[in-house]
C-alpha cells in the first residue's frame, strides 16, 4: 500500500506565492506604479515619502487621493477621511478572502498582518489561485505574493523616481490608466455572482454621470448608489424567481 505524500512545508507555499510577481496582474500593477512615481515626482514629493507611502498606504487609488489632497492644501484631517473612505472598499475583499485561506489553527494576529496586503491586485490573484493550494498552505501562499509585491513596488518606485520625471505626460497617464482597466476586466472575469455584473454595469454608467454632476463626490456616490441599486435589483429578481 502506497504511503500518502508528505505535506509540503510552509516555506514551499510562501516561495510559490512569491513566484506570482511574474504574473500579468503583478506586472500591470508595477507599470502603474511607474506612472504613480511620475505623478509624485511632478508633484515634488520627496522620494523617501513616496516609498513610505507605497508600503503603508498600499492601495494605489488611496495614494492618489492622498497626493491630490496634499497638492490641494487640504487639512490633514480631510486627507485622512478621504483616504479612509477610499480604503473602506477593502473590507468586503478581506471578508471574502479570509474564509478561503484560514484554517482552525490560523492565529488572528497573523490574519490581521496579512490583511494589510489585501488590495485589488492581490485579491484577484489570490481568489483565482488559492483553490489550487491546500488549505494549510494558503496563508503562506498569499503572504508570499502580497509581501513580495509590496516590497517590489517600494523598490521600483525608489529606482525609477528620478527617471520618470522626464516622461511625457501622455506616457505617465497611459501607465497610470493600466490599473483601472485591468481591475475592471479582472473583476468581470472572476465574478461568481450575477449581482457583481450588475454593480459593475451600473457603476460604469453612474460614474460618468457623477463625474460631470458632482466631481468632488463621484466615486462615493457611484459606489453607494450603484451598489445599492445592484443589490436591490438582485434581491427583487431572486424573490420573483422564488415565487414562480
Amino acid at each position: 500500500m502506497t504511503a500518502p505524500p508528505e505535506p509540503q512545508p510552509q516555506i514551499h507555499w510562501f516561495l510559490l506565492g512569491m513566484r506570482g510577481i511574474f504574473s500579468l496582474p503583478a506586472i500591470i500593477l508595477m507599470l502603474s506604479f511607474v506612472g504613480f512615481a511620475a505623478f509624485t515626482a511632478e508633484a515634488k514629493i520627496p522620494v523617501d515619502q513616496v516609498m513610505f507611502m507605497t508600503g503603508m498606504v498600499w492601495a494605489l487609488p488611496a495614494k492618489v487621493i492622498l497626493v491630490g489632497s496634499m497638492l490641494s492644501g487640504a487639512h490633514i484631517a480631510t486627507a485622512f477621511l478621504a483616504v479612509t473612505l477610499s480604503s473602506v472598499r477593502m473590507m468586503p475583499m478581506v471578508a471574502a478572502l479570509i474564509p478561503e485561506i484560514r484554517t482552525s489553527r490560523t492565529p488572528t494576529w497573523l490574519l490581521l498582518i496579512i490583511s494589510h496586503f489585501v488590495a485589488i491586485t492581490a485579491w484577484v490573484f489570490a481568489m483565482e489561485k488559492v483553490r489550487d493550494v491546500p488549505r494549510r498552505g494558503r496563508v503562506a501562499f498569499f503572504a508570499g505574493f502580497g509581501v513580495t509585491l509590496t516590497l517590489t513596488n517600494i523598490v521600483l518606485v525608489g529606482l525609477v523616481y528620478g527617471a520618470v520625471s522626464e516622461f511625457p505626460p501622455i506616457v505617465s497617464g497611459c501607465l497610470f490608466f493600466l490599473t483601472p482597466v485591468y481591475f475592471l476586466t479582472s473583476i468581470w472575469i472572476s465574478a461568481r455572482h450575477r449581482v457583481i455584473y450588475w454593480a459593475l454595469g451600473i457603476g460604469l454608467a453612474l460614474g460618468y454621470v457623477f463625474a460631470v454632476v458632482a466631481p468632488e463626490y463621484d466615486i462615493l456616490l457611484t459606489g453607494v448608489i450603484g451598489g445599492t441599486a445592484a443589490w436591490w435589483g438582485e434581491r427583487a429578481l431572486r424573490r420573483r424567481e422564488a415565487a414562480r
